[in-house]
């Protein structure tokens, strides 16, 4: 595993140093980045269901109307 460095700027001085991240510090990072690709992952199935939940609603809507005698042109008037 290559060394991780961070990047120290005193921006009174103009001062540019470096320094080694330690094993711990890595891991809070790895951490941090875990947690926000599983809330990513999260919203993404939530809005998934979401989507799945109104294409069930917009078919159920379109063989109700069709049920009641309404021609598929009808149907797709009424159901965009």
């Amino acid at each position: 595993m290559s060394e991780v460095i961070r990047t120290i700027v005193n921006t009174q001085t103009g001062e540019v140093t470096t320094q080694p991240l330690t094993a711990e510090e890595i891991a809070e990072i790895q951490a941090r980045a875990d947690a926000i690709e599983a809330k990513e992952a999260e919203a993404y199935a939530e809005a998934a269901a979401i989507l799945e939940a109104e294409e069930t609603a917009k078919e159920s809507a379109r063989a109700k109307l069709a049920a009641l005698g309404l021609t598929e042109a009808e149907v797709a008037a009424l159901v965009k």
